[in-house]
C-alpha cells in the first residue's frame, strides 16, 4: 500500500479517538497531502530531488518498500558496528589494558556473527523472491508493446494493432510550453490508464537500456535478443519519464522515454489516428508462398 494511502488510514483511525487527537490529524493530513501533490508531479526527476521517484504501479509500490526495508536494515547494521568500534576503541585501549589479551576462539560470538547474518539475509531474501517472482508474470498482461533501441533513439511497435514509430528526443530550440529538456520526445508511447503492458525489448545495434524510474522498470535491449518485462500503469491521467541508462554511444544523453498513459476513450481517439500515419507495411502473404511454407 502507498504510504499516502497508510496515511489516510491512519488518519480515519485517529480521527475517532476524539478532539484530543485534532492536532495529529492535522499533521497526518498536512504529510498526505504534500506526499499526494509530489506524487502527482512524480514521473519526471526533479531538481535536488531526493530518494527515489513515488512509486506507480505495483511493482514501483514493491520495490519502494524492498528499497525502504533494506535502508532500515543497513542502518541498523551500521549503527551497530559503529557503536561497536568506538566501544571496543574505549574499553580495550592501551592505557586500560597494557598487557593485552591472548584470546583467538570464543564459541559463542563465532556462532552468533554466523547466525544472525545468515537470519538477516533470509530475512531479505523472502521480499525480495516475492519481487522477483511478481515482475515475471509476464503473461498476464492486456496489451504487448515491442520497444527497439537504436543509436540513438528508441522504436516503438504494437504488434497487435499494427504500428510502429521512431520517438526522438525534442532539440532544446524546439522545446515547447509544459515539454522538459532532455526527457520530451516528438512521438512518445501512448498507453491506456489502468493497464497492464508486455515490453518486448531488443535491440538493432548496440547495447541500451530502457529505464523508467517511476515505473521501475529496466530491462537491456540486445540485438538479436529479445528481453521481457511488464508494466502496470496506474489509473490516472499522467506522463512517465525514462532514459537509456546504459553507455551507449556519443548521444547516449539524448535517448529519453516518454510513456503518456491516458484515459480509454483518449488512447482510442490516438489510437486511431497512429493506425493511418505509423501503420506498418505488412507483407502481403500469396498461397504461393504459404504452400513454400507449410511444405518446409
Amino acid at each position: 500500500m502507498p504510504i499516502s494511502a497508510q496515511i489516510r488510514k491512519v488518519i480515519a483511525r485517529v480521527s475517532t479517538a476524539g478532539s484530543a487527537s485534532h492536532f495529529v490529524v492535522s499533521v497526518l493530513a498536512g504529510l498526505a497531502g504534500v506526499m499526494m501533490a509530489t506524487a502527482a508531479q512524480a514521473a519526471a526527476p526533479q531538481p535536488w530531488q531526493l530518494n527515489l521517484q513515488p512509486p506507480a504501479g505495483s511493482i514501483a509500490e514493491m520495490a519502494t518498500d524492498l528499497h525502504n526495508l533494506l535502508l532500515v536494515v543497513i542502518t541498523a547494521i551500521s549503527l551497530f558496528v559503529l557503536a561497536l568500534l568506538i566501544y571496543v576503541g574505549v574499553r580495550f585501549r592501551a592505557s586500560q589494558n597494557p598487557k593485552a589479551s591472548k584470546t583467538s576462539h570464543n564459541t559463542v560470538i563465532e556462532i552468533l556473527w554466523t547466525v544472525i547474518p545468515v537470519l538477516i539475509l533470509v530475512g531479505i531474501a523472502v521480499p525480495s523472491f516475492r519481487l522477483l517472482y511478481y515482475t515475471d508474470r509476464t503473461s498476464d498482461t492486456d496489451m504487448v508493446i515491442k520497444v527497439s533501441g537504436n543509436q540513438w533513439y528508441w522504436n516503438y511497435t504494437y504488434p497487435d494493432e499494427g504500428i510502429t514509430f521512431d520517438s526522438y528526443m525534442v532539440d532544446e530550440a524546439d522545446l515547447e510550453p509544459g515539454q522538459i529538456r532532455l526527457l520530451s520526445v516528438d512521438n512518445p508511447v501512448v498507453v491506456p490508464e489502468g493497464t497492464r503492458i508486455k515490453l518486448l525489448v531488443t535491440g538493432n545495434d548496440v547495447m541500451h537500456s530502457f529505464f523508467v524510474p517511476a515505473l521501475a522498470v529496466q530491462t537491456y535491449a540486445f540485438i538479436g535478443r529479445t528481453n521481457e518485462a511488464w508494466i502496470d500503469v496506474p489509473i490516472g491521467a499522467q506522463t512517465y519519464y525514462g532514459q537509456c541508462n546504459q553507455i551507449c554511444g556519443t548521444n547516449h544523453a539524448y535517448m529519453p522515454i516518454e510513456i503518456k498513459a491516458v484515459s480509454k476513450a483518449e488512447y482510442a481517439a490516438w489510437l486511431n489516428m497512429a493506425k493511418q500515419e505509423f501503420a506498418m507495411d505488412m507483407p502481403v502473404v500469396t498461397d504461393e508462398a504459404m504452400k513454400l511454407a507449410s511444405a518446409n
